[in-house]
């Protein structure tokens, strides 16, 4: 008798797919892993971080406060940043999650960079995540 194998499916596959989503929006984002090991110590907000003489060495573009919101937003949703929570509730400040670290790990030096096929797909994901 024959035993059919089932491919994955529930949690394990979701989560698989959540890392790959979230791996693919990290090469494809404007910010450089120096952003990433930024936030992992200590919180930031957009305006502090558009606000910084240093901002070229932690985003690969300038960004405008809004910009940073908007794709720090997509992160928060895909689980790899969080905002910090202070005694009057949610602050505008970010946070780097354990997710988050989790991937960095993988790379150990800048995140390579993505190819044409995964900027469209990481669009497609973001902007159109029915199809």
């Amino acid at each position: 008798m024959q035993h059919r194998v089932e491919p994955p499916s529930g949690p394990l596959l979701n989560d698989r797919r959540a890392l790959k989503r979230a791996a693919l929006a990290l090469r494809c984002l404007p910010f450089r892993r120096a952003f990433y090991d930024e936030v992992s110590d200590r919180a930031l907000s957009s305006t502090a971080l558009c606000s910084r003489n240093d901002a070229s060495s932690l985003c690969r573009r300038n960004l405008t406060p809004d910009r940073a919101e908007a794709d720090w937003i997509w992160l928060i949703q895909l689980g790899v940043l969080r905002r910090e929570v202070d005694g009057q509730g949610l602050t505008e400040r970010v946070r780097l999650t354990p997710m988050g670290r989790e991937l960095l790990a993988k790379w150990p030096g800048e995140t390579p960079p993505p190819s044409g096929l995964d900027r469209l797909l990481h669009a497609l994901h973001r902007w159109r995540p029915r199809l």
